[in-house]
């Protein structure tokens, strides 16, 4: 598809859809980085609890934390780290793929091309504000 060709609603609003879903994704693996790195924070933060426990004289308090909770697999042998690279190397590489491939498809690329057909439709032609896009040259 040539980049100024039109893309029929019906197939710009199912590619916005398919991109919408990959957005999910996206957030959802900002989640999964998210508790990525707060499971490791904890994971020192006990450590230091248990050396203050120890310093207060909880030796065995400590020693439970040390033994049962510091480097604990959060899921069976594995860390969160590892889930973060089998979720990148599995799920999102392949929605990432399939995502970019239906928008080559169906839109020549385009990304986003149901918003764009929404903006055309809502704004106010020559109003301040409410250009279709950026000045194709910068201003002077």
């Amino acid at each position: 598809m040539a980049e100024n060709d039109e893309v029929d609603r019906p197939t710009s609003d199912a590619v916005g859809k398919v991109t919408e879903a990959f957005e999910t994704v996206e957030r959802a693996r900002g989640h999964l980085y998210a508790f990525h790195q707060m499971t490791g924070s904890a994971d020192l933060l006990f450590e230091d609890a248990a050396k203050m426990l120890r310093d207060a004289g909880h030796a065995g308090w400590a020693d439970r934390i040390d033994d049962e909770l510091i480097g604990l697999n959060v899921l069976p042998e594995r860390w969160t780290f590892q889930v973060v690279e089998e979720y990148d190397d599995g799920y999102y590489r392949t929605t990432r793929e399939l995502t970019r491939q239906v928008r080559e498809g169906l839109t020549g690329g385009r990304r986003h091309a149901q918003e764009q057909r929404m903006k055309d439709e809502r704004r106010t032609r020559g109003r301040p504000g409410h250009e279709a896009g950026p000045p194709s040259t910068p201003p002077s």
